[in-house]
């Protein structure tokens, strides 16, 4: 009951009446440099590109979650992460910047996208980093490409999403319904609301709340009706025990929402991962960056660490 409270809570800050603002320049925070990269026989990702230091640890690849681009979910880690790693950070097909597909979009198929990155960038291996969404593209890419991943860091993320609970399952087959809100315009009023929420609690977020209003613009409807899709059918329980190899780290943000808590201790112990829990909801990587990058940064360093021992 304390957790409902507390989201009955927060649907009231942000459902409440605020006084007109005048529109804002959507300036971005600071970023790594883009580019849009064909993958042959599959079409174009946008990616962002750190570096890192000469003879740094192992790269890290980015993976956002699911109504994110890869700038929303991860505009606060480029910078740290890449002061020990290379790193990328890339669009999913059907998001973002990134290619706009026929058919239905489909995990296993971004996983091969970013597996065919690898490839065309010339990078042999990676430390994996998925958040939400990201977290079953992380897991497809080890199990389909196992040579590309040399650890996981798995954060605000599950097994499956709509098993074990009423309310999951519940929320899950509201699909279709929450696919007519979107249509409708209603749900680019509910993210205007959350963001000004949430620029008000945040110092750090708020001057860059109409950039991330643009940013997450840039899915249509079905887009995200068909991730949502994607991520209901998502099943990894019979097979994470064959992830047990890999140094895993799970980040759970122990306010967590939308992928409670107990599914992602649950993922921990199926894969044999080290956790690290910190105080945040499933928004933290938008609403509170000073607890979200450390504690990426943190787990890239502890696979890194157990990688090269």
């Amino acid at each position: 009951m304390a957790d409902l409270r507390a989201e009955l809570q927060r649907a009231r800050g942000i459902a409440r009446r605020r006084p007109k603002v005048d529109p804002e320049p959507p300036v971005p925070p600071p970023l790594p440099p883009g580019r849009t990269v064909v993958l042959p026989g599959r079409g174009e990702l946008f990616v962002r590109s750190v570096d890192g230091p000469e003879g740094g640890s192992f790269p890290v690849l980015l993976l956002h979650g699911w109504m994110w681009t890869a700038d929303l979910n991860w505009w606060s880690v480029y910078e740290p992460l890449g002061a020990a790693h290379q790193v990328l950070g890339a669009d999913h097909r059907d998001h973002g910047r990134s290619m706009r597909t026929e058919g239905p979009f489909t995990l296993e198929d971004a996983a091969d996208d970013h597996a065919a990155l690898l490839d065309l960038l010339g990078i042999p291996k990676v430390i994996v980093c998925g958040y939400s969404m990201g977290g079953p593209v992380a897991m497809l890419l080890a199990e389909r490409h196992p040579e590309k991943v040399a650890g996981m860091v798995l954060a605000g993320t599950t097994l499956d999403f709509s098993s074990g609970s009423w309310v999951a399952a519940f929320r899950w087959r509201l699909m279709p319904l929450f696919g007519g809100v979107i249509r409708l315009g209603h749900f680019e009023w509910i993210v205007a609301r959350h963001l000004r929420w949430s620029a008000e609690r945040e110092p750090d977020v708020a001057p860059y709340r109409a950039w991330m209003a643009g940013e997450w613009r840039r899915q249509a409807a079905k887009d995200i009706v068909d991730g949502g899709e994607a991520m209901a059918g998502f099943d990894m329980r019979q097979r994470a025990a064959a992830l047990r190899h890999l140094p895993s780290v799970v980040v759970v943000p122990t306010g967590d929402q939308l992928v409670e808590p107990w599914r992602q201790r649950a993922l921990a112990e199926a894969i044999g991962a080290e956790v690290l829990e910190f105080d945040g909801d499933h928004f933290v990587n938008l609403e509170g960056p000073k607890v979200f990058a450390p504690a990426i940064v943190e787990a890239a360093a502890r696979v890194a660490a157990r990688v090269s021992s």
